[in-house]
């Protein structure tokens, strides 16, 4: 079943703009967010399938108005909760 982030090769999105010496993280805790998943994924808390499909079920207009540190951020957010590590 296709969702909101299933738009590969669908029409009407425009080109990807890229930056000329484009850094790996525009902000520092997007820093952060990528070096926690790292972390958790490392720990075993979750792995790589459950971190994708939270990422997934975002709802979509979540997913749409979410940047790309964002939707890991919710998602990562959903799974600790869903794990019971947050209350």
């Amino acid at each position: 079943m296709s969702g909101v982030h299933d738009i590969g090769g669908n029409p009407g999105y425009g080109a990807i703009a890229r930056e000329a010496n484009e850094p790996p993280f525009h902000h520092e805790w997007e820093l952060r967010v990528f070096a926690l998943n790292r972390t958790l994924l490392g720990s075993r808390v979750y792995d790589l399938d459950e971190f994708r499909g939270s990422v997934e079920r975002l709802p979509p207009e979540v997913y749409a108005r979410a940047t790309y540190y964002e939707r890991w951020l919710l998602a990562i957010e959903a799974l600790l909760r869903d794990k019971r590590v947050l209350p």
